[in-house]
């Protein structure tokens, strides 16, 4: 398990908890947008040995609610299922980030994980733009999630990538769905550096990207 950043302590990671976070290292998406570009090769720095990620997690039990495992892309990394398994067996809730890309390691996650964020990158008819990826496996995805108690979608509203009628095709696309996150695109530390140079949407756009996937959503909630 290469882990290439542990934030010991978030209150805003996992909704209603005190958290820490843990980045690991390595995804099948190339999101020029994406956040966390030290997280995307494979062959990035580990920073934490495993070891010594548990032995934090030890000294962290009764004063810590859950750990929340992200990335990267968690799901393809390998062992992941007893990774959590030993996470979980020391008390703690367990919160995954993912991209929606591997439904079949969701599908096995599902009974041992206790909350999960699924982004969506973008509308469907747009997907090719993000990620080369099969949509069906993204469909997979967010039918499982559906199906338990805790957990939301994220959209990150990228200009060029997510306009007012893609967030109309999302909202009609996750119709019913308990809640979305719309997050607020960044434009610095980017994988891509032409991100560099695209302007965040105002707040006005982006409260408004909020009421119209209101009329199809009942939650809907923004991190500015």
């Amino acid at each position: 398990m290469k882990i290439g950043g542990l934030q010991k302590l978030s209150l805003i990671d996992y909704p209603g908890k005190t958290a820490a976070t843990v980045f690991l290292i390595g995804c099948n998406f190339k999101c020029g947008f994406c956040h966390n570009p030290e997280l995307v090769d494979v062959r990035g720095k580990e920073v934490v040995s495993e070891k010594e990620f548990f032995s934090f997690l030890k000294d962290r039990i009764g004063l810590l609610d859950g750990v929340c495992i992200t990335g990267g892309e968690p799901t393809i990394v390998s062992d992941l299922f007893n990774f959590i398994k030993k996470i979980k067996e020391l008390g703690f809730l367990v919160k995954l980030d993912t991209n929606g890309s591997n439904p079949e390691v969701l599908k096995e996650l599902i009974n041992i994980i206790d909350y999960v964020a699924m982004d969506i990158k973008t509308s469907k008819e747009k997907y090719k733009m993000v990620a080369n990826i099969d949509l069906d496996r993204i469909n997979k995805s967010i039918d499982l999630i559906k199906g338990l108690k805790n957990y939301e979608f994220r959209i990150t509203v990228v200009p060029e990538l997510v306009d007012k009628d893609d967030i109309e095709k999302i909202g009609k696309w996750l119709k019913g769905c308990k809640k979305i996150v719309l997050q607020q695109f960044r434009n610095e530390r980017v994988l891509d550096k032409k991100f560099e140079k695209v302007k965040p949407y105002s707040d006005d756009v982006f409260f408004n990207f909020k009421k119209i996937l209101e009329k199809n959503i009942n939650n809907v909630e923004l991190r500015l």
